[in-house]
């Protein structure tokens, strides 16, 4: 007689773990297929004669909302050591009809009443509450995939079920792993794994033998098996909870396992309240300071903000904590986000363009691409670059930089389709309020919608690409009571006038017609005039460029050249005096100042 495991996806496309056992509790065969054709061909060896298939997914579903009957049940013994189960009803798409599991034993031709005695049969079953019976367990292991799971404390989850497992060779109802090869290949998968998609590659085949596991007991050990439900509503068959099995507290949960870390969190905690003011105002002085910057430069970009982290979300971060160990010992020294800020750009070149212009004014202490890390797993997902800068005089000011402990600051760059989809993933799903059971449709939503958004970014560098060649100025109605030039004749012009600089953000165009206004400069064909006479070849050549400016810049830098002194009086640049005195000794240099006026 074989016992057949079938940790069961929800869909065709997913990985399905197979395991089978023998009338020894040897293991003979350990897998994953996808579609139920390829199941079907691995198992059919073993489905010939008597076999009792256990399925981790529903078999039974009649109740249109909730839970079914067995799940309440099942919830009232198991819930408390975070082995609940989760609803299954008719309202979810993937058990509108017959359920993929119930659909596989008709294939198998296998009978799914847990009452029944015929010697070819099929039985729901569920990992969690099964391994906690089983081992004793006063929680669940933490092996399984989540997004705010560190990767490490999974490994080490993983690593000891696996102990557990290999260990039931010499429980009285043995089961024999050590001889399988594929079961060796998965263990020293796992032990050499350094990132969560490799574990996700062997979870199912490990769920796949404790269900196997798991028939072999309700065939032998009936008396010490629980059925919860029945065939009728449905049923989830499991190792009957043993009566004296306590709960575990949480791994880590304040006041519970150490009172003196608690102590710490919470006295960080407090320290930090009083701190936030000074990290507002610090990531106030890097917001301005990187607007002023980004300008100067001419990046087009659509938003700069900047914030200092809550007293609340340090609280939450400060009592994050995997496999019973704090992730931050010392929150006020290791939480490195408590000071940021975040630009915004259109295009992923301008992501680039702005991470090295950081790099060259500011001491970067560690630079990561969110995206590159996402590409290398094989999939689409969070896309962002993130900056670890030292804290520094040139944007903190006056603030001491000895105010805090963490003596840098975090600046994320990304640009829109990237910062909507990383947003709505942090709201979403981030925040854990996507229940389990969905977990797997919307986790292929969202990889699908990455994707989508990662080709419109590429769609929309090509666009802007296109739109730097010479552009024809268009006929607009002209407003009688505003004798500037109008944004978008200024923009159409300077597209033409600079074709290898990139478009500035509208703002900047109506702010330096309002200067072009001071100068007496009305129309395109008085600025056409003034420009005719400009070197931009020896303008670019003496401001030395690190990146391509925009239009706006281009501009700015011309009228400065031209006008020089007087430049630097108009009332609109009153603001950036020292800023254009600086730039105008770079103009001065060499041979001429290039001033025309």
């Amino acid at each position: 007689m074989h016992f057949v495991g079938i940790d069961l996806a929800w869909g065709e496309r997913a990985r399905t773990g197979l395991a089978v056992l023998d009338d020894t509790g040897t293991l003979v065969h350990l897998s994953a297929a996808t579609t139920d054709d390829t199941i079907a061909a691995a198992l059919a060896p073993y489905l010939d004669d008597e076999c009792l298939v256990a399925i981790d997914a529903p078999l039974i579903v009649t109740n249109a909302t909730g839970n079914r009957p067995c799940e309440a049940a099942l919830n009232r013994d198991f819930a408390r050591f975070e082995a609940g189960a989760h609803p299954s009803n008719t309202g979810r798409p993937e058990l509108h009809d017959i359920p993929r599991g119930a659909r596989l034993a008709t294939r198998f031709h296998l009978d799914i009443d847990p009452t029944s005695r015929r010697t070819r049969r099929a039985i729901e079953v569920y990992p969690h509450p099964a391994l906690v019976a089983l081992f004793r367990l006063g929680r669940t292991l933490k092996y399984k995939q989540r997004q705010n799971r560190p990767f490490e404390g999974m490994r080490e989850e993983m690593l000891r079920l696996i102990g557990l497992l290999d260990s039931l060779a010499d429980a009285p109802l043995p089961l024999h792993l050590a001889g399988s090869t594929p079961w060796q290949e998965l263990t020293e998968a796992v032990r050499a794994a350094d990132r969560k998609s490799e574990l996700r590659t062997v979870e199912d085949r490990i769920d796949a033998v404790v269900c196997a596991y798991v028939a072999l007991y309700a065939h032998r050990r009936p008396d010490d098996t629980t059925v919860y439900g029945d065939a009728a509503t449905g049923y989830i068959v499991t190792p009957a909870l043993p009566a004296d099995l306590s709960p575990e507290p949480p791994a880590y949960a304040p006041g519970a396992e150490d009172p003196e870390l608690t102590r710490l969190v919470r006295g960080a905690v407090r320290s930090y309240a009083e701190l936030q003011p000074y990290a507002q105002e610090a990531a106030r002085r890097l917001t301005d300071w990187l607007t002023g910057t980004l300008d100067d430069a001419g990046v087009n970009y659509l938003d700069i903000t900047g914030r200092g982290k809550s007293t609340a979300s340090f609280a939450a971060k400060a009592n994050k904590s995997a496999g019973g160990h704090p992730l931050y010992p010392d929150p006020l020294r290791d939480i490195t986000d408590q000071i940021g800020a975040r630009v915004i750009t259109y295009v992923r070149s301008d992501v680039a363009v702005v991470a090295d212009l950081l790099a060259e004014q500011l001491t970067v202490l560690d630079d990561r691409d969110m995206g590159q890390l996402t590409a290398s797993e094989g999939r689409f997902g969070y896309v962002s670059r993130h900056l670890q800068i030292a804290l520094d005089p040139i944007w903190l000011g006056d603030l001491p930089a000895d105010t805090f402990r963490v003596p840098s600051a975090q600046v994320q760059i990304r640009t829109v389709l990237q910062h909507a989809w990383a947003e709505f993933e942090h709201d979403i799903r981030y925040k854990g309020s996507v229940p389990e059971e969905l977990a797997p449709d919307l986790n292929r939503r969202f990889t699908l919608a990455a994707g989508l958004l990662e080709l419109a970014d590429r769609e929309f560098e090509v666009i802007r690409e296109r739109l730097r060649e010479r552009m024809p100025p268009r006929a607009l109605e002209a407003d009688p009571n505003d004798p500037r030039i109008r944004t978008e004749e200024l923009a159409a012009f300077l597209a033409g006038q600079f074709p290898d600089s990139g478009w500035s953000r509208t703002d900047h165009y109506t702010w330096i017609s309002g200067l072009l206004l001071e100068l007496g400069v009305d129309s395109l064909h008085k600025l056409a005039g003034l420009l005719s006479s400009v070197d931009s070849a020896a303008i670019t050549a003496r401001m030395g460029y690190q990146h391509p400016p925009g239009a706006v810049r281009r501009l700015d830098d011309a009228l400065l050249a031209l006008y020089g002194a007087t430049y630097l009086g108009l009332a609109g640049n009153a603001h950036r005096v020292e800023l254009l005195k600086a730039r105008l000794d770079k103009l001065q240099q060499g041979d001429g100042s290039g001033q025309g006026h």
